[in-house]
Order: C-alpha cells, then sequence, then structure tokens
C-alpha cells in the first residue's frame, strides 16, 4: 500500500510540473501485475468440491476464482465497498450535444452528498458507500473543501480543439489513482466506478470510437435523451472533435486529453490504482468502459481486475466491454449513471464468495460424486 505522503513518487499532486506527473504516471502503470494463477486453481478446486455439478453457477464461479487471483489467496475475504463517484463538466455542451442543461451537474453533486440519489440509494441497499469527488465541476461550489481535488473548471470544448493539455488529463488521472488508494488504505477492499457530468456520454463515445475503430454512429447513443435531429448533431460533433483533435488510439493519455474529460480521467486513474493495489473494481456504463478502454491501453493487465456489471441501454457501452473482453452481467435496461448499475453487482460479488465459504462439498454432504 501505498505511503500517501509521496503518492507514486510526488509529494503534491497540485504542485508537480508535467515530467514529476508523467514519472508518476509511469509507475502507476508498470506495477500492475497478473493475478495470481495458484489462488485462482486453489479457488477452482474449492468451488468444484461443492454439492453441483462442475461449472453449474456459471457466473458465480467466474467471479469466485477472479477475485481469488486478484487478492492472491483461495480463500478471500471482502471488508468494505464503496463507489467512487468523479464530478466534472464539458466545455462541449456548448455544441448541443446533451438535453439536460450544464448547471445539473453541480446541482446532482450536491444531491450526492445529501444521501438522495439513486446511487446513495442503490450503495446504501448493497452495504457501500459513496465517495463523491468534484475533478472538474465548472463553477464553485458552496464550500470550498469540497473543490480541493478540482483539477479544471470543466474541459475546454473538445470540438473547437483538446479538451485538457496533457498534463492536466495526467493530474486528473493521479488524482483518481489517489482517491482510490486513500480509499483502499480505509479498508476498502471492493470498488465501483461512478460519475455525474452534464454531456459526459459525448467524449466516453469520443473515446470509444477511437479506441475501438467502430464508426461513431455505431457508438453514439442519446446521453440524456435527444432526439433524432439532436443525436445527428451530437454524431456529427463527435466526428469533428476527432478529426480536428488527430486522435491515435496508440497515444492514450494525448487521446484523452483531446477527446476526453476530467472525471473519465480520473475514472482512469482509479482503475489503474485499484490494479495497481490488487483490489477489484466494478465498471458501471459508457463512461466507466470508455475510462477502462483507456486504462487497458496504458497497462492491459489491468483488464484483470475489472468486473463488468449491467448492460447499458448506452451503445457504445457494448462495443467497449466487448474489446475489453468483458461481459455485462446484468440486463436492467439502466442508462443513469452515478455508479448505479455498478453497485447492483456488489451482492453478486459477495454471493460468489458465500458460494466458495459456506456450500457444502460432496464429502461434507455425503453426497455420492459422479462424472457431472
Amino acid at each position: 500500500m501505498n505511503d500517501l505522503t509521496k503518492f507514486h513518487g510526488l509529494h503534491n499532486l497540485k504542485t508537480a510540473n508535467e515530467q514529476e506527473l508523467e514519472n508518476a504516471l509511469l509507475e502507476l502503470t508498470s506495477g500492475i501485475t497478473a493475478l495470481d494463477t495458484e489462488a485462482m486453481a486453489a479457488m477452482q478446486n474449492r468451488v468444484d468440491a461443492k454439492i453441483k455439478p462442475l461449472g453449474s453457477l456459471g457466473v458465480l464461479e467466474d467471479i469466485a476464482r477472479q477475485l481469488a487471483g486478484i487478492y492472491g489467496t483461495a480463500t478471500p475475504k471482502i471488508n468494505k465497498k464503496a463507489v467512487l463517484l468523479m464530478a466534472g463538466d464539458h466545455g462541449v455542451t456548448e455544441e448541443g450535444v446533451s438535453a439536460a442543461p450544464q448547471e445539473i451537474t453541480k446541482q446532482m453533486f450536491y444531491s450526492y452528498l445529501r444521501g438522495g440519489a439513486g446511487i446513495n440509494v442503490l450503495a446504501n441497499s448493497a452495504g457501500a458507500q459513496v465517495i463523491c469527488t468534484d475533478i472538474g465541476i465548472a463553477t464553485s461550489l458552496d464550500r470550498p473543501e469540497l473543490m480541493a481535488y478540482r483539477v479544471k473548471n470543466g474541459t475546454n470544448n473538445m470540438a473547437k480543439g483538446p479538451a485538457m493539455t496533457r498534463q492536466e488529463a495526467i493530474q486528473a488521472l493521479l488524482t483518481g489513482a489517489k482517491i482510490a488508494s486513500e480509499a483502499i488504505a480505509s479498508g476498502i477492499n471492493v470498488l465501483a466506478t461512478g460519475e455525474v457530468g452534464i454531456g459526459n456520454t459525448t467524449p466516453s463515445a469520443a473515446l470509444i470510437s477511437v479506441f475501438t475503430g467502430h464508426s461513431v454512429e455505431d457508438v453514439t447513443g442519446r446521453g440524456t435523451g435527444l432526439k433524432d435531429d439532436a443525436l445527428i448533431n451530437k454524431q456529427n460533433v463527435i466526428k469533428c472533435a476527432i478529426e480536428i483533435n488527430h486522435c491515435d488510439p496508440a497515444a492514450p493519455i494525448d487521446t484523452l486529453a483531446k477527446i476526453g474529460g476530467l472525471e473519465i480521467a480520473a475514472l482512469v486513474g482509479a482503475i489503474l490504482e485499484a490494479a495497481y493495489q490488487r483490489v477489484p473494481i466494478v465498471l458501471d456504463g459508457i463512461i466507466s468502459s470508455a475510462a477502462a478502454l483507456t486504462a487497458t491501453k496504458l497497462a492491459p493487465l489491468s483488464t484483470s481486475y475489472m468486473i463488468a456489471s449491467h448492460s447499458s441501454e448506452e451503445l457504445g457501452q457494448h462495443l467497449a466491454l466487448h474489446q475489453l473482453g468483458l461481459r455485462p452481467r446484468l440486463d436492467m435496461h439502466m442508462r443513469l449513471g452515478e455508479g448505479t448499475g455498478a453497485a447492483l453487482m456488489f451482492p453478486i460479488i459477495e454471493t460468489a464468495l458465500k458460494v466458495a465459504d459456506e456450500m457444502a462439498t460432496f464429502a461434507e454432504a455425503a453426497v455420492t460424486t459422479g462424472d457431472f
């Protein structure tokens, strides 16, 4: 676990120069290692001994085996759970890509802090915390301490140039990593990705298009509920942003800076830090999937630490998960964001370990074994 007084070699994220940030990013990405295959095999042996046909609990067995590989033990335990909800605004909303006004980002942020939003209800139901952080809301909040992690007052309009500088993108990424690290240091050992940011399905679709090679039309959905003409405009704005910024899928940080978002960058960092510290991280919908694709470009082994949750109604999420080699585990017809789909996975993840810990074996139950 990291010494938070010197985070990946940095004494102060706010004052670090670009080279120091680059060095910290390299330390983070190079420190991610493969899952423990011996622990995974031992977990499979535990599960195979239960009174059931081999493989008959499907995804639950897959998750149990993955958790063993992540934690490095055949008897993993979940302590505490949290949704890391990152907030940021987007300059591209100037182009009419969202049906909702930008001020809703800040209004919803306060709702999360008060505990009355959808993610609060679902996280509470699962016994999880919601850790809500302002990474780049465009306007001031009523308490300065709520802006302690803010990197920038919203992104620039990506349809007219880069959304962020490279330094801002890395700072936002490492800020997300630090938030994840602090959560892990507090005893949380299952994380989930959440976000709020009016307009953020636009940069997410742009990132997914660049990193998967699929057309903008294939990956772009209606977000907050765009009508047909507005959807076409959104697609055209994304195409323009990709073209004018000369996005290169082989340069993930530059691509993230040019057509990404501050909260998306923070989620990239949270995913990478979870993998670095060998903690599972549950993905939510399209924004989380765009962040996951970016994280995988930076550190391919990070994919092993990801658990997909629901099948979002946003088009690009399915193509992003396919590129990652992941499959959604829930089909709930959801598109709220906030980490709501990811929160629904917490009980399923815990149940996977209960099967390993509490289900009787053939020997214990005196049940006849067979070739099944």
